[in-house]
């Protein structure tokens, strides 16, 4: 009895054995990160949540971009074709660790064949076959299933990257709608003011109680406030397409319409700690991505490396036959065949060392990518802090000076109507309030997206 179980967990090593063979992949170690430890002028937060770590739907505070963003992830054709991707690439995967183990058929063949005496011999068969399966000593299929399965998980990340990138593009789109919407609305209160102004002037130059020269400059402020209306509408126009195309359906009209507060003191987005450089390796769907592509290119090399040793296959087939068809299922005519096979390379005209080359240059090309997907990180973190660092401060000192504008123009058009002073001022003033309330939306807008833009690059949004 003792004997008989020795026997069966033998023969189950012997089977796991044949099954696992051995591998030639080499050893994966993850390359050093090719990026300083810290963040320039930042300190790191401690027990903050990371970015990543951070919900889309809790990192924005505005309810219509939340609903907007909702729709994207759901209707977006990119992130879909992402996610269908991941299914395709799960199914080759599949079909590799199917071939790791034979594939049955039910066969069933006749043939007849003449001799020399003119009698004909017929042969008729019929059962179960195993054709031309390849017992895996030395690796070569379980390399590329560890292939098929390091591409299957960067097509996951691929999908989370994509997920990304679509948060950060609708975020940022609406941002730049609404900023839009306050320009145009700025641009029409303008011209609406510089059109009264031309009125003004040129019932006083009818009158004789100013030059032409009043009435040139008012005439060419007003054009171009005409001319800066039309940007301004084409612009919005531009936004609410892109931001259809990103949301993947016409934009319901109350997501829409223009947002009837566009600057609020709220907040709209919330606040997040830098961390540290090394967390991006881990937290950074596009460099988990690139990484998995590094740890398949490094299991192609073993497959490489096991085409040099021989390939073992075999053919086997149990069931009945008999020379006679009606005889074919009769007792006494069941039986089997076993056919194993053996290749060794010995001349492919240096076909295999061309493979394990091309295997180890592609290797050393995706260490290259996932380097440079570091770099790219890095970069993009460091830009959006650096954008944190000094867009507030900006904003602080446009607020100030679009402030002392209005009082300008407030004091300048007092003056004028006192006779004080000479429209041209009146005029100066409304050009530089008008180009300063432009400049302040624009910071405010730059501000905002690169709250967005620091999220992103910290790995947040899926």
């Amino acid at each position: 009895m003792i004997s008989s179980l020795n026997m069966r967990r033998s023969a189950l090593a012997l089977a796991v054995l044949t099954l696992a063979g051995c591998s030639f992949i080499p050893t994966y170690e993850r390359p050093a990160a090719p990026v300083a430890a810290e963040w320039s002028g930042v300190t790191p937060v401690a027990g903050a949540t990371p970015a990543a770590e951070v919900a889309w739907a809790d990192f924005v505070s505005d309810a219509r971009l939340r609903e907007l963003i909702g729709l994207a992830i759901k209707n977006n054709r990119d992130l879909r074709v992402a996610t269908l991707n991941i299914e395709q690439v799960r199914a080759q995967y599949q079909i590799r660790r199917a071939d790791q183990f034979p594939t049955l058929n039910l066969a069933a063949t006749g043939s007849r064949q003449s001799s020399t005496d003119d009698s004909i011999t017929s042969l008729y068969t019929a059962g179960l076959a195993m054709s031309g399966w390849e017992i895996d000593f030395f690796g070569r299929l379980a390399s590329l299933k560890e292939v098929a399965l390091a591409q299957y998980l960067a097509s996951e990340e691929a999908r989370n990257a994509a997920q990304t990138s679509l948060v950060a593009s609708v975020a940022s789109t609406w941002l730049s709608l609404q900023a839009s919407d306050e320009l145009l609305a700025l641009t029409q209160r303008t011209l609406a003011t510089r059109q009264h102004s031309l009125r003004l002037t040129k019932l006083r130059f009818d009158n004789g109680a100013t030059s032409a020269l009043d009435l040139r400059q008012a005439e060419s402020l007003t054009a171009a406030a005409e001319s800066a209306l039309a940007q301004q509408q084409r612009q919005r126009a531009l936004d609410l397409n892109a931001l259809t195309l990103l949301v993947g359906q016409p934009l319901p009209a109350a997501l829409a319409d223009p947002a009837k507060d566009a600057v609020t003191t709220q907040p709209l987005f919330r606040d997040l700690p830098a961390g540290l450089p090394s967390d991006l390796l881990t937290r950074r769907a596009d460099i988990r991505q690139a990484e998995q592509t590094l740890i398949a290119a490094n299991a192609n090399i073993g497959a490489a490396r096991a085409a040099f040793f021989p390939r073992i296959s075999l053919t086997a087939s149990v069931g009945s036959a008999s020379s006679e068809l009606s005889g074919l299922f009769k007792g006494g005519s069941w039986g089997f065949s076993l056919a194993p096979q053996a290749l060794l390379p010995i001349f492919d005209a240096g076909r295999n060392r061309a493979g394990l080359a091309t295997a180890q240059v592609g290797r050393e090309m995706a260490v290259a990518q996932y380097e440079k997907a570091i770099q790219t990180a890095f970069r993009e973190v460091a830009d959006a802090l650096a954008g944190r660092a000094t867009l507030g401060e900006q904003l602080r000192a446009q607020q100030a000076q679009a402030t002392a504008e209005a009082e300008r123009f407030r004091l300048a058009e007092l003056r004028y109507r006192n006779g004080v002073a000479s429209f041209l001022d009146v005029l100066d003033a409304q050009r530089s309030l008008f180009s300063t309330q432009q400049a302040l939306t624009q910071t405010r807008l730059a501000q905002q997206q690169n709250q967005v833009a620091l999220y992103k690059a910290l790995g947040g949004g899926y």
